[in-house]
């Protein structure tokens, strides 16, 4: 019996929960949840992101299912940083695995490009870099203002998520080529620590293949040969921007799905999309994402026929042809009839 806490956020993110709830009630696999109302309406409310204590909460349990984060009545970043990033930050989720990944019948705006070219992986390292918060602003509103941000690098930080990549590009067993992804020739400094450990750590893993490229570099070859790559280990940073580029050339936001893991300890999984509140109540949105989080948080926790069930699930519901498109409002199904489709098929 897995115990999964469930925070379906702001916006549509409660709409996509119940559809990822529902495939994995499919499943078969016995789980129980605990809904925590965190998110814009509860910060607005009491004037906290999370409750004093949640962190420790959620240690207890063995997976996070998150519907999206953001309120159009809240500042930008409060919420992602109180909520999202603390969650990440304390429960030590140093993993953003982003599958990119495309499917049969989905549209990609790479021309002469199909499922067969599209199917990589990204590992970010998801708790430091420029995100960890070091800096400030020194003579604020005036016109000697200087503000600072560090890139908060370690070699333990890289270390461990270039390891995770190495073990992944092993597992997937496909054309065994791990991909360092950085700025070397600018950011020297943070680039000579990424770089060494990259190298230091490949001489462990003889039968997988190194390779490197600027950031930069990635984001034109992603475009015109995204063929090229298995896996991919970044930064925070980098990693935030390619995982983006990632999810449009594989159909878009609406099917593009998240994990930020430990492999220790608790695991978080989202849907990419966000909160879309326009969308809010409409049964318009797509919930193909919140499904793929629910199936890599059984995939993460050892179901892994249970995970390929809602994989080929999802695949088959795109082979049908009753899906028109990825699109909010242009699915020709609404949400919630698209979430039982699914469930149906598995």
């Amino acid at each position: 019996m897995y115990n999964i806490a469930v925070i379906p956020g702001d916006g549509t993110g409660p709409e996509v929960i119940v559809e990822a709830l529902k495939a994995l009630d499919s499943t078969g696999v016995p789980y129980q949840t605990i809904e925590f109302g965190w998110g814009g309406e509860h910060y607005l409310k009491t004037g906290e992101t999370l409750p004093e204590g949640a962190v420790d909460e959620l240690r207890d349990f063995d997976a996070i299912l998150l519907g999206a984060i953001g309120h159009p009545d809240v500042a930008p970043g409060i919420l992602e940083k109180g909520i999202l990033l603390n969650a990440r930050f304390q429960l030590d989720q140093y993993i953003n695995l982003r599958p990119v990944k495309l499917y049969p019948n989905v549209e990609t705006p790479l021309r002469d490009k199909g499922p067969e070219d599209i199917d990589f992986t990204v590992v970010r390292e998801n708790t430091e870099g420029i995100y960890a918060g070091m800096g400030g602003i020194l003579y604020e509103g005036t016109p000697n203002e200087v503000s600072t941000q560090v890139n908060q690098t370690t070699y333990h930080g890289a270390a461990r998520a270039i390891r995770y990549a190495f073990e992944l590009t092993r597992r997937r067993d496909r054309e065994k080529l791990l991909h360092l992804v950085f700025k070397t020739n600018v950011l020297t400094f943070a680039g000579a620590t990424w770089w060494r450990a990259f190298n230091e750590i490949g001489e462990e893993y003889p039968d997988i293949k190194r390779d490197y490229m600027h950031v930069d570099a990635a984001c034109m070859w992603f475009v015109k040969n995204p063929e090229w790559f298995d896996v991919l280990v970044t930064d925070n940073l980098f990693g935030d921007i390619i995982t983006d580029l990632g999810a449009m050339i594989q159909g878009g936001m609406g099917i593009a799905a998240g994990g930020n893991i430990n492999p220790e300890g608790v695991s978080m999984f989202e849907p990419i999309g966000g909160s879309a509140p326009k969308y809010t109540g409409q049964d318009v949105i797509n919930p193909l994402a919140a499904i793929n989080a629910a199936q890599m948080m059984l995939s993460h926790l050892g179901e892994a026929e249970a995970a390929d069930r809602v994989e080929n699930a999802v695949i088959k519901a795109l082979e049908s042809g009753r899906i028109e498109s990825m699109s909010a409002g242009r699915m020709g199904m609404g949400t919630s009839e698209m979430g039982d489709f699914v469930a149906g098929l598995i």
